[in-house]
C-alpha cells in the first residue's frame, strides 16, 4: 500500500484465454470438446491460442463459438462480439504496420502494350494487298504450266448413234477456245460449249481441243460409230440421204453439199428454218431440199461444194474465209 491506496493488478481477458480458463476450470480437454461440439481439434486450438488466421470462414467460425458457449455454459453471443471485436483490432494493426499495402487479392488492372494506330492500320492493309498478290501472281504462274480443263459429257467415247448426226457437248475453261475437228465452236461464259456433228456410215473420230490464253492445249478424241443404213447403192455419187429431205416437184429446190478438204462448219436454213448447224466431215455428203430456198452459211468458202437440183456450182466461195448467207433460191440461182 502506497499512501493509503493498495495496488491490484487489472487484467482483461481475450477470447482464447477465456475459452481455455472456462475449460480448464471444468477439466476438460480439447478432445472431449471436439467429440460433443463436432469441432475439429486444431480449431478449437486455433481459437485458444487467437490465431484467427488460421480459421475458415467468419460464419463459420461463429458457429464454432456457439456451439463452444453451448457446451461451456457461457452465453454464445458475448463469444462472438469478443471475436469480431478482436479480429477488427487486429486488422487494423496490420493496416498500421502496412500503409501503403493494398489487398492482394485485387488484380492490377492488364492494359494490352499493342494499340491501333493509323500507322499499324495502313501497314495492316498493305500486308493484305501484298498477300493478294502473290497469290494472284502464283495462280497466273500456275496457269503459264496448267493446260485446260476438256470434259466431254456427250457422246460417250465408242457411243453408237442413230442416224447421220450426233449432237456434242462438254466443257472447259471459261477463256479458253475449243476446236472440234480443226473448226472453231463457241464456248458460253461458263465454259459450255456444244455441237452437230455430221457423221459418215460407220466408224467416226471426233478430234475435240481446247487451248488457253497461255497457248497450252488438251485434246480428246472421241469415237462414234452410226447404225444408219448405207444408200450408196440407190443414191448417185454416195450421197446420204437427209432427214429434212422432201420428194422433188417443179418448185422445190434441191442441194447436195459436201465439203473438201475438211471437215468445215456449216450452217442450213431451209425455207427459214435452221436445220443443221455443225461441222462436216471430209467425204460426208449431205441432202436439202426446200420449197422456196435454202440459205447457207461456211467457215471455209472455197471447201464447200455445193450441187443445186443436179447441177455442180461448184464451192460457195473463191476465198478461204468465212461466208454467210449464200441463198439458194427456185429460181435455180445462187444469189
Amino acid at each position: 500500500m502506497t499512501n493509503g491506496f493498495t495496488k491490484r493488478k487489472v487484467g482483461t481477458f481475450t477470447l482464447g484465454e477465456k475459452l481455455k480458463k472456462l475449460r480448464s476450470d471444468k477439466r476438460i480437454a480439447l478432445n472431449e470438446v471436439s467429440r460433443v461440439t463436432k469441432i475439429r481439434v486444431e480449431y478449437l486450438q486455433c481459437l485458444e491460442d487467437g490465431e484467427y488466421d488460421e480459421l475458415p470462414a467468419d460464419v463459420y467460425v461463429r458457429g464454432f463459438l456457439k456451439s463452444y458457449g453451448d457446451f461451456l455454459g457461457v452465453d454464445e453471443h458475448s463469444l462472438v462480439k469478443l471475436f469480431e471485436k478482436e479480429k477488427g483490432i487486429k486488422k487494423n494493426l496490420e493496416k498500421s504496420k502496412n500503409p501503403g499495402k493494398i489487398n492482394s487479392k485485387i488484380k492490377p488492372l492488364n492494359i494490352s502494350a499493342f494499340i491501333f494506330t493509323p500507322k499499324k492500320i495502313a501497314l495492316f492493309f498493305v500486308a493484305i494487298f501484298v498477300a493478294g498478290a502473290f497469290f494472284y501472281l502464283y495462280r497466273q504462274a500456275g496457269a503459264l504450266t496448267d493446260t485446260p480443263r476438256l470434259i466431254i459429257l456427250t457422246p460417250e467415247p465408242n457411243s453408237q448413234v442413230d442416224g447421220n448426226l450426233v449432237s456434242l457437248e462438254g466443257k472447259t475453261d471459261k477463256d479458253a477456245r475449243v476446236f472440234v475437228n480443226d473448226q472453231p465452236v463457241l464456248v458460253d461464259d461458263n465454259g459450255k460449249f456444244k455441237e452437230a456433228i455430221s457423221l459418215q456410215s460407220g466408224i467416226n473420230v471426233i478430234h475435240v481441243r481446247s487451248v488457253n490464253r497461255f497457248q497450252k492445249e488438251v485434246v480428246e478424241n472421241v469415237t462414234v460409230q452410226t447404225k444408219y443404213a448405207d444408200n450408196s447403192a440407190d443414191t448417185p455419187d454416195n450421197v446420204t440421204a437427209d432427214q429434212n429431205a422432201s420428194p422433188a416437184d417443179d418448185t422445190a429446190v434441191q442441194i447436195e453439199l459436201s465439203v473438201d478438204p475438211g471437215p468445215v462448219w456449216v450452217s442450213v436454213e431451209v425455207d427459214g428454218n435452221l436445220v443443221f448447224s455443225g461441222t462436216v466431215l471430209a467425204g460426208d455428203v449431205q441432202k436439202y431440199s426446200a420449197h422456196d430456198k435454202i440459205v447457207i452459211g461456211s467457215g471455209q468458202a472455197n471447201a464447200t461444194h455445193i450441187k443445186l437440183n443436179g447441177e455442180d456450182k461448184g464451192t460457195l466461195g473463191k476465198d478461204s474465209g468465212a461466208i454467210k448467207g449464200v441463198v439458194f433460191a427456185k429460181d435455180d440461182k445462187k444469189q
